[in-house]
C-alpha cells in the first residue's frame, strides 16, 4: 500500500522534526535559565500552605542529599570532610574540588583551553535524538563550527521527573534534583579519564554567559560516539570482537585502582557503552560507584546474579574484600565475553580464550591476571607466533605477482568477513592467507591489499577468479600455481 508508506514516513519525518524543536527548546532552556540556591518555586498547592511547607522541607532534603553523594568524589585523598567542605563552599577559597564544584553548579568557564562550554553552544544544529532514559536526553548536535558533539541534559519528560513534579509538586526544584545525576556524571568525567572512558569535552549550567546557579539546568557535552550494537556486532570478525573485550577490559583494570579508589559500574550493560572509532568508551557514569560495602561475616559480602551467587572474603577491617572488582568482572563475562569471545576465535587460541571463559565465569581470577590474560593473546596475535606450525612450505604452492591488483574479479562469500561482498580477512603474513585459501574450496588466488586493521594484520582479498591484473604499488596477488588462470594485463 504505497499511501500508507508515504504517511508513514511523513509521521516519521514529523516526530524526528518535532523532537528536534522539543531538543532545541531544552537547550535553549538550559543557556537562559538562571537560579540561586535552593530557590525553589514559590507557586503554592491551592489552599494547603502546610502542604507545601512539608513538601518543600521533603524535597530540599532529597537535594542535600544528592549533594552529600557527590562531594566525597571531589574531596582529594581524604584530607578533609564533606562538613568542612561545605563550610568551605561558603567562603572565596577555592581548592581543586570546590573550583569544580563552584564551576558546576554556578556556572561554566574554560578549566583548559580545549573545553568547550555555554558560548560553544550558540548557533548549534539538533541532528538527532541518540537515546532518552528515566532522567536523560542524549542529543546529537552539530556545533557552529561543524564539529558533532553529545548532549546529555535532563529529559524533561522522564520518569524521575515525573515522578518528582508528582511527589513534590515543585518543577523547577524537581528539574535541579534529577540534574545532580548530570553534575555527579561531569565529576566522575573529570576523575576518571581514561582512554576508554568517553571525553568531556564541557559542560554548561546557567545561562550563555555562564551566570547561573545551583537551581541552574545542566548540559554535559562530551565527544560523539556511536552506540555499540551487539547484534552487529556478533556478526563481526573475531579480532574486532577482540578488541572490544580488551577494551573493556583495559577499562576495568583502571576502575579497580583508580583515583577514587576501586568503582564499580552498578548499571552494566552494553547500552552504557559506545564505540569512537572503533574503540570502545564508557559514556554512562552516573551509576558508577567508589562506596566498600561494609561486613560483619563472609555472608555479608555475597555477590547475587541471576543464576550464580559468590560469596567473598570479609576483610579485618570491616569491608568485602574486591567486591567492586569482581561484580564488574562477572557482568562483563555475562555481557561481553560469553557472547563475543569463544565463536570463531583462532584454532591456536581455542585454550586461552577457554581459560579466560572459565577464570572469568568462576571469578577464579582478579582483573589484574584478567588483563595479563588478554595482553598475552593480543601480543600472539600481533606477532603471528601462534602461526609457527604452519609449513613455510605452504607459500611456494602460489605465484606471486608484486605492485598488481585484479579486476574483473569472481568473488565469493566467507563468514565473518569485512566485506559484505567477497571474502575480506585479516591475516598476518602471506602464509597464513595462503593457509586459508587452500581451506577453502572456492579459493584460487588472494591479495594482500596493504590496508591494515587496528593490530596491524594485513587484509587479505579472497577470490575464485579474475580477469585481469591491473598495477597496484600497494597489492600483491598470489594465484595458486596449480589453478593459474590465463590473464592478461591491463
Amino acid at each position: 500500500m504505497p499511501g500508507m508508506g508515504h504517511s508513514l514516513r511523513a509521521a516519521a519525518l514529523l516526530a524526528f522534526v518535532v523532537l528536534s524543536i522539543l531538543v532545541s527548546l531544552l537547550i535553549s532552556s538550559v543557556q537562559q535559565f538562571g537560579a540561586g540556591i535552593y530557590h525553589l518555586s514559590n507557586a503554592t498547592v491551592a489552599g494547603d500552605e502546610e502542604e507545601f511547607a512539608s513538601l518543600r522541607g521533603a524535597l530540599i532534603y532529597q537535594l542535600n542529599q544528592r549533594r552529600k553523594e557527590i562531594i566525597p568524589l571531589l574531596l582529594l585523598d581524604g584530607e578533609e570532610t564533606w562538613e568542612s567542605f561545605y563550610q568551605r563552599d561558603q567562603t572565596q577559597d577555592s581548592p581543586m574540588g570546590y573550583s569544580l564544584w563552584n564551576e558546576i553548579t554556578h556556572g561554566s568557564r574554560k578549566a583548559h583551553m580545549d573545553e568547550m562550554d555555554c558560548q560553544s553552544l550558540v548557533d548549534m544544529q539538533a541532528v538527532e535524538v541518540l537515546g532518552s532514559g528515566y532522567t536523560k536526553l542524549v542529543v546529537k548536535v552539530n556545533l557552529a563550527g561543524g564539529q558533532p558533539v553529545a548532549l546529555k541534559l535532563v529529559n524533561e519528560q522522564g520518569i524521575d521527573m515525573g515522578k518528582c513534579v508528582e511527589d513534590f509538586k515543585d518543577p523547577r526544584g524537581c528539574r535541579e534534583l534529577v540534574s545532580y545525576k548530570l553534575k555527579k556524571e561531569i565529576v566522575l568525567l573529570q576523575r576518571l579519564q581514561h582512554p576508554n572512558v568517553i571525553k568531556l569535552k564541557g559542560h554548561c549550567a546557567g545561562d550563555a554567559g555562564g551566570r547561573g546557579g545551583e537551581g541552574g539546568e545542566v548540559t554535559v557535552i562530551l565527544e560523539q560516539g556511536n552506540p555499540l550494537q551487539m547484534i552487529q556486532l556478533l556478526q563481526s570478525p573475531w579480532e574486532d570482537r577482540f578488541r572490544v573485550c580488551l577494551d573493556l577490559v583495559r577499562l576495568l583494570h583502571f576502575l579497580s585502582q583508580s583515583p577514587l579508589g576501586s568503582v564499580a559500574l552498578l548499571d552494566f550493560q552494553p547500552r552504557q557503552f559506545v564505540t569512537v572509532s572503533g574503540e570502545l568508551k564508557l559514556t554512562d557514569l552516573d551509576d558508577a560507584s567508589a562506596e566498600e560495602t561494609s561486613c560483619q561475616t563472609h555472608a555479608d559480602c555475597t555477590l547475587q546474579f541471576p543464576h550464580r551467587n559468590f560469596t567473598l572474603p570479609c576483610s579485618a577491617k570491616g569491608v568485602c574484600e574486591g567486591l567492586n572488582e569482581k561484580r564488574n568482572i562477572y557482568n562483563a563475562y555475562r555481557y561481553f565475553f560469553t557472547y563475543l569471545l569463544p565463536h570463531q576465535a583462532p584454532p591456536g587460541f581455542t585454550h586461552l580464550v577457554d581459560h579466560i571463559m572459565n577464570s572469568t565465569g568462576e571469578l577464579k581470577a582478579d582483573i589484574n591476571h584478567t588483563l595479563e590474560a588478554f595482553e598475552h593473546i593480543l601480543l600472539l596475535y600481533k606477532s603471528g607466533l601462534h602461526l609457527d606450525n604452519l609449513p613455510p612450505s605452504i607459500i611456494r604452492d602460489y605465484t606471486v605477482m608484486r605492485g598488481m591488483g585484479t579486476s574483473g574479479d569472481t568473488e565469493y562469500r566467507c563468514w565473518p568477513s569485512y566485506s559484505q561482498q567477497g571474502c575480506l580477512l585479516s591475516v598476518h603474513s602471506a602464509r597464513e592467507a595462503a593457509f586459508i585459501c587452500n581451506s577453502h574450496s572456492q579459493c584460487n588466488s588472494f591479495t594482500l591489499t596493504g590496508q591494515k586493521t587496528w593490530t596491524g594484520r594485513l587484509l587479505a582479498s579472497f577470490r575464485s577468479s579474475f580477469s585481469h591484473l591491473v598495477p597496484d604499488g600497494t597489492s600483491e596477488v598470489y594465484v595458486k600455481k596449480t589453478k593459474a588462470p590465463e590473464t592478461s594485463i591491463v
